[in-house]
């Protein structure tokens, strides 16, 4: 037995033995802490000790593995009471020294859990039988209830829902307790334009969050509100003026008051659910798929369920994911009649999530509170909080050797499945919890987490910190030492966890004190995250953290990792991500032995990580591994005896990369760097072979569902990726020398390639000729499942798609000049996008929703009768549910033929067709849905073009029309649904319809129109009485109001 495990059996032993059924004895004590003040503080003298026990035990571990790796660990015996003394013979002054200390450490524990085990008896804690076993911005909606009433689900209901689909942009915003106008604004603009911003002043947020709205119908949460001030809220809704009329606010508060700050509306006051609702959501969550009747005592356990949540859906929701779990009538019965429900209501903590709570099993428990350190409102990642409960010790290797990963994976799942963390509305992979759920976590964790700005709020006593494990805070610009003034009596820290709210990438800073002063006294640290601090070197003192498992250095401007970091042998997370001046590499990373994820995307690292890269038996994660210049001779290449990643059973993402000039050796390096078959993303940039190595496409790959191949300028085939069976997306880019795509792709003598391929794409083959769709095999059935395929930026690509695409729902076909694109049939297609290819042929367009047809030079009618449609290379037959048609840069267009209009249609753009002299006069008459027009570059006759439209349209705009002088009265006084008008770069306009714009117009916007501007000045120009009704008009990005609206 190894000199650790003897260790770690004989000191348990001695430890908890002594507090017999520890388990079950601290499910008395939980429940008895929420009504008795000594036994929540017994209870956090001994959560106290057992953290001082973990890390004594990890110390000694440690310090047995470090002397392996260094060849000098010894067998050891005897009685745990000898232990230290007799453990070790023939060792160095320091090791003595250590051991002296060890001894001491143990001495004092053990004292304290005598104190503790006496302090169980006088509290008279008992063992439990049986408990061992496992207009939106002037008047927005709000909606207003008490916590748990359902505010925030029945607004994700509405969010979600496809009634408003039409919306668009849509974002979603928790504000919660802090109202920070500058934060909030830089979330919806970040959400409507999908992409972060590095703007830090308000003025210049709000310009661009109202560039990104403008004229759109949007819609935005504001999730949880809790400020009255009007002044803040006014400032926040100013630029909401530009969208359009009909987008949509909503609010949620818990308070009436809030509500009323908002304008003088009727809210939407939440009230208690009826005893029957409240059954049905107990039911949904409770039985899930089985008959709810079948259980014993219905009648009975109804009327308490419905007594017990009091009418609250939250309380229903979780009640019914807590009996879930429960099978026996008897179990049932135990809960309902739980003390835990007759607590008074000291607090905003709902007594069944804290039943929640107390019947989580132990280890769900644990993992449940240390999300407590997250801030209310906070959006994370599944593997981004499993990576820190691993590092904490939550998650232990299993008796059935399942990683940890993927105990966590499932821990994460039953938390989701009892409500305790829900989806996030913004992003699909991410989540968050519940306000009270939150409250909760801050409650169970207690002083072992604490996030800095509460702290700094409530002005604790420094003696609050001395039992804090877990600290959390947002990240400021500059955080300068006096943020961490209390840190000092922080003694035992184990995380270190600065949170990033808003752009990611824009870079912190870091008072260098911190570093060097105060990061070498968290000696118990096992999480420590720097991520986007402008740091450029850690200090050697980063070596002395030896419980260290999780560190996070990306996006910072770190040139080399210490030569001490590789004394860090229990680190099990290292990310650098983004960290671009990264290029030295420690010279001992074989220490490194416990290591399980490493992202090192975006770092150009040399050789130096390969060695002793065998050394890395658990490795999952190796994000960006770069094959780079002079591993054509490093050893441990050439030796097939050493393994540098196939043996690696738990990677399963996986980026290689070969660097310049190294491209011309990366044929036989990247074959020997074969992978396991776990692998499940596959990325190739950069490879300078002339054909793939036989491992990339080999079938026994079976579990890859993502593969990337891209800038492999040398290489003339591609391997035979058909034969990957769980393949799901491909993406082939930048191949410079590929010219066919043929039988090689889907693999000889398969008979249904890419069986699971759902999408594909094509992407900067500019020598690409030939696409084969079916092989040597005529009876190949390929792509079955493909839902998405784009080709882009291919010139020479002449042929045809592959005939029959069943699941195909969205085609992209971009610059693609000698392509013609022919199917006979596409029967799910919705959504259609040309651009610049040779022409369009297919015989049934039924389904399409969205048609983008943009530089087709052979277009030169649209809807054209029989005979056309057999002379024109552009032939959309059968294109009847169109909702949204774009028409851009198509040249030889001249007309609309006079068929039936599109009588659906919904939105329509046509953008620079110089040759289009009229619109379809059935345009104007047949169709009652057209909503929106966008009119750009064309060359209609001045005096005709408002005749044309029709009078369904609610927005329109006008663009680059440089002879245009005068706007029609004829067309323009029938548009009296018209609430939006966009004038943009017609620099002869001088003037407005006679008889003036529509009433219903609501906004107007004026953008290059020099002669227009002068004539509608307030007061003064000619044309202002035509618009001086209109509440919001815009010339030249500057508002110009009236004087009611000013005072």
């Amino acid at each position: 037995m190894a000199i650790g495990e003897i260790f770690l059996t004989a000191f348990l032993k001695v430890l908890f033995d002594r507090l017999m059924s520890r388990e079950v004895v601290l499910s008395d004590a939980q429940e008895k802490q929420l009504t008795e003040r000594a036994m929540k503080m017994w209870l956090d003298e001994l959560r106290d000790l057992a953290y001082d026990v973990e890390d004594v035990l990890d110390e000694f571990t440690t310090e047995v593995l470090a002397r392996k790796l260094m060849g000098g660990h010894h067998a050891i015996t005897g009685k745990v009471e000898n232990l230290i003394p007799n453990c070790l013979v023939n060792l160095s002054p320091s090791a003595v020294k250590y051991n002296v200390g060890m001894k001491c450490k143990i001495k004092s524990i053990t004292c304290r859990l005598e104190e503790i085990c006496k302090q169980r008896v006088d509290l008279g804690l008992q063992i439990i039988a049986g408990m061992s076993s496992a207009t939106a911005w002037q008047r927005p909606p709000t909606l207003v209830g008490m916590g748990g009433i359902g505010k925030t689900t029945l607004a994700r209901l509405v969010y979600n829902d496809k009634e408003v689909e039409g919306f668009n942009p849509k974002a979603w915003v928790c504000v919660s307790e802090d109202f920070d106008v500058l934060k909030i604004t830089k979330a919806i603009l970040e959400s409507v334009t999908s992409s972060p911003s590095n703007l830090k002043d308000l003025n210049q947020v709000q310009i661009q969050l109202e560039k990104a709205i403008a004229g759109q119908k949007f819609l935005i949460v504001l999730d949880n509100v809790w400020s009255k001030n009007y002044g803040l809220w006014k400032t926040l809704k100013s630029p909401f003026m530009a969208g359009t009329p009909g987008s949509k606010i909503i609010v949620t508060t818990r308070s009436v008051d809030v509500a009323l700050t908002l304008g003088p509306i009727d809210y939407y006051n939440l009230e208690l659910l009826s005893d029957d609702d409240c059954w049905s959501i107990f039911e949904k969550h409770a039985f899930e798929n089985r008959d709810a009747s079948a259980h014993q005592n219905l009648e009975l356990i109804h009327a308490k369920v419905v007594e017990k949540c009091k009418g609250l859906p939250q309380a229903a929701a979780n009640l019914g994911g807590l009996l879930c779990c429960k099978q026996r009538d008897d179990e049932w019965q135990g809960i309902l009649k739980s003390r835990i429900w007759d607590l008074s209501e000291e607090s905003d903590i709902l007594p069944v999530l804290r039943l929640s709570y107390h019947h989580l099993p132990s280890h769900l428990k644990r993992c449940f509170a240390y999300s407590a350190i997250f801030p209310k409102g906070y959006e994370f990642e599944e593997m981004e909080l499993i990576l820190l409960w691993m590092a904490d010790g939550l998650i232990q290797q299993s008796e059935d050797n399942k990683q940890m990963e993927d105990l966590g994976h499932k821990y994460f799942r039953d938390l989701l499945s009892r409500s305790i963390f829900q989806k996030s509305c913004n992003n699909s992979s991410k989540f968050l919890m519940h306000d009270l759920v939150n409250d909760l976590a801050q409650w169970v964790s207690g002083e072992t987490n604490f996030r800095l700005e509460d702290e700094l709020k409530a002005n604790k006593q420094p003696e609050r910190f001395r039992r804090a494990r877990h600290s959390s805070y947002v990240c400021g610009y500059s955080d300068d030492f006096h943020k961490y003034e209390i840190f000092p009596e922080v003694e035992c820290l184990r995380t270190f966890l600065p949170m990033l709210k808003g752009d990611h990438t824009c870079a912190r800073f870091i008072s260098n004190m911190f570093l060097s002063d105060l990061l070498p006294k968290f000696k118990k640290l096992r999480v420590l995250s720097l991520k986007s601090y402008h740091i450029i070197e850690l200090p050697n003192s980063i070596g002395r953290l030896m419980h260290l498992r999780y560190l996070d250095m990306s996006n910072t401007a770190i040139r080399s990792l210490p030569e001490s970091t590789c004394s860090l042998i229990n680190l099990q997370t290292l990310l650098l991500r983004r960290c671009f001046y990264l290029m030295k590499w420690p010279s001992k990373v074989m220490n490194l032995i416990n290591l399980r994820h490493l992202d090192i995307t975006d770092v150009h690292l040399i050789k130096e990580m390969l060695l002793g890269m065998e050394e890395w038996k658990c490795l999952q994660t190796l994000s960006n591994f770069i094959v780079s210049e002079g591993l054509e001779n490093a050893t441990d290449l050439q030796d097939p005896t050493k393994a540098i990643l196939s043996d690696k059973n738990d990677l399963e993402c996986l980026v290689l990369e070969c660097r310049y000039p190294f491209r011309a050796y990366s044929q036989s390096v990247l074959g020997m760097l074969k992978s396991h078959t776990s692998l499940k993303e596959l990325t190739i940039k950069c490879y300078g072979g002339t054909r793939f190595p036989s491992w990339v496409g080999d079938p026994s790959f079976s579990n890859i569902v993502m593969i990337t191949l891209e800038s492999c300028t040398n290489c003339r085939s591609l391997p035979s990726l058909g034969l990957l069976c769980s393949l799901k997306a491909l993406t082939i880019r930048e191949m410079t020398e590929l010219k066919i795509i043929g039988s090689e792709i889907y693999g000889d003598g398969c008979s249904k390639p890419f069986q699971s391929l759902e999408t594909l794409c094509f992407r900067d083959l500019q020598e690409w000729e030939l696409w084969d769709p079916i092989g040597k095999n005529e009876y190949v059935e390929s792509f079955p499942l493909l839902r998405e395929l784009s080709i882009v930026k291919c010139p020479k690509l002449s042929g045809r798609l592959p005939d029959h695409l069943p699941s195909l729902k969205k085609l992209v076909i971009s610059e693609c000049a000698q392509f013609e694109v022919s199917f006979a049939s596409l029967p799910v297609l919705s959504d259609l996008s040309i651009d610049g290819c040779k022409g369009l042929v297919c015989e049934s367009f039924q389904k399409v929703e969205y048609l983008k047809v943009v530089r087709c030079e052979e277009l030169i009618y649209l809807w054209q009768n029989e005979i056309w449609l057999e002379k024109t290379p552009i032939r959309l037959h059968g294109l009847t549910s169109p909702k949204k048609l774009c028409i851009e840069n198509c040249q030889r267009l001249v007309s609309f033929q006079e068929v039936c209009f599109l009588p659906i249609l919904g939105e329509l753009e046509i953008k620079n067709c110089s040759a289009l002299k009229f619109l379809p006069e059935g345009m104007k008459h047949n169709n009652v849905c057209l909503e929106c027009l966008l009119i750009e570059g064309l060359s209609f006759p001045q005096e005709e073009l408002g005749m044309m439209l029709p009078t369904s349209l609610t927005k329109l705009a006008i663009a680059k029309f440089p002879e245009l002088k005068h706007l029609s009265s004829k067309g323009f006084r029938n548009l009296t649904s018209l609430d939006l008008l966009r004038i943009r770069n017609c620099p002869k306009l001088t003037s407005f319809p006679e008889v003036g714009l529509p009433s219903s117009l609501l906004q107007l916007y004026i953008d290059g129109c020099p002669l227009l501007k002068k004539q509608s000045k307030r007061d003064k120009g000619l044309e202002w009485t035509k618009i001086a009704h209109i509440p919001c008009v815009k010339i030249d990005d500057k508002f110009i109001y009236n004087e009611h609206e000013e005072g």
